[in-house]
């Protein structure tokens, strides 16, 4: 897991000069061997033979016209599983699953996963990972409750939790580019240290009253029945896909996750685009917070950690749709309500209550192996 100078999240591909000595098949298989899981749900492939047949072997021309018989399962198969699940549970559990508010409930419910997941697409796609955003979630819905309480209004208490999850997400970009420690230790320290400091602030205790009722009522507030967090949550979505998809720091990120060397070479800043992504991580992971804090109207020491797998295996799994192989927005979404809908369908089929666990750990595991297939095939 040694980076090099000025690299932070595991094994990185070689440099283009080099690999401009191996074969073809060389050059394929190599990076998908050795990279990190945040490189597999972000790897740049140099050329496509799909977009240029001429580069392709006859083998592979052949191949070509069955790719278009396929329909769109290698990039749109959620959709399909999505679809699957939902026609299997009703027929299961048709009297409760074929309700209005069981779809609005599993909107809603999913809202703060889904921002949690957006937000941690930034520095997968820049070859980081993120391992405290979770605890910085908490430590937010924690600074939100105690300034309440303190008498601060909710504005200002939102305010605080945003800064104070910025301020971490530095101290994270410090960590990493600055001293040299891979992503994966120091935000899996970090989250460590975030939990103690939600204890802290909390005293160990919930906080179950001193809440705003306005701030209250934008958790609960509906629109056409769907909380508002759900809408919150489309706001977002909306922004890091024209971020990542449209702006040119969305080329950076995806230049300094695939190939820091090269990317360099080329000028980007690899060491700014990496520092930034931590610290936008940090900042969606302090916004959703605040907004689970009015959505729960309660503060616990532990309430962060429980959306870690959700959220990393969201978004390995959407690195294996529609843009396969490479961490996307719109990917993520699919998968955060597939997943949700398969857990929601064997809750009301009556499935223990492990299920949750269950079901994230196996797509988890699932999402990171189709990612190195993808990224091999690539």
């Amino acid at each position: 897991m040694t980076r090099g100078a000025g690299t932070t999240g595991g094994p990185r591909r070689e440099s283009s000069a080099s690999a401009g000595s191996t074969s073809p098949g060389e050059t394929a298989a190599t990076p998908a061997a050795h990279a990190s899981p945040a490189e597999l749900a972000n790897p740049v492939v140099d050329v496509d033979l799909a977009t240029r047949p001429e580069a392709a072997g006859p083998g592979e021309a052949d191949e070509a016209p069955s790719r278009g018989r396929s329909f769109g399962l290698d990039r749109f198969s959620g959709l399909y599983v999505w679809a699957a699940l939902f026609l299997v549970f009703a027929i299961w559990v048709p009297d409760t699953f074929l309700r209005l508010n069981t779809m609005t409930s599993v909107a809603g419910d999913q809202a703060i996963t889904a921002m949690l997941a957006l937000g941690i697409i930034i520095p997968l796609a820049a070859g980081v990972f993120d391992l405290s955003f979770a605890g910085v979630c908490g430590l937010a819905v924690a600074v939100t409750a105690w300034a309440q309480v303190e008498g601060f209004s909710p504005l200002v208490a939102a305010l605080m939790a945003v800064v104070v999850a910025t301020f971490i997400g530095c101290v994270n970009g410090f960590v990493v580019v600055g001293l040299k420690v891979n992503s994966f230790i120091a935000t899996l320290g970090m989250s460590s240290l975030l939990l103690a400091a939600t204890y802290w602030v909390t005293d160990g205790r919930q906080i179950v009253s001193g809440f705003s009722e306005g701030f209250l009522d934008l958790g609960t507030l509906q629109i056409l029945g769907i909380p508002l967090p759900f809408y919150a949550m489309l706001l977002l979505a909306a922004v890091v896909y024209v971020v990542i998809e449209y702006l040119p720091v969305g080329r950076y990120l995806y230049a300094a996750g695939g190939n820091p060397v090269a990317a360099r070479l080329a000028g980007v800043r690899v060491d700014r685009i990496v520092f930034g992504s931590l610290v936008a991580s940090s900042l969606v992971a302090g916004l959703a917070g605040v907004v689970l804090a009015a959505r729960l109207g309660t503060a616990s020491p532990d309430i962060g950690p429980s959306y870690l797998l959700p959220a990393f295996s969201a978004v390995f799994l959407g690195s294996t749709q529609i843009k396969p192989g490479r961490v996307n927005v719109v990917g993520t979404l699919i998968a955060i309500y597939l997943l949700a809908t398969g857990v929601k369908g064997l809750q009301l089929a009556g499935a223990p209550v492990y299920v949750n666990n269950l079901f994230n750990g196996a797509a988890l595991i699932i999402a990171v192996a189709l990612a190195a297939r993808s990224a091999r095939r690539a």
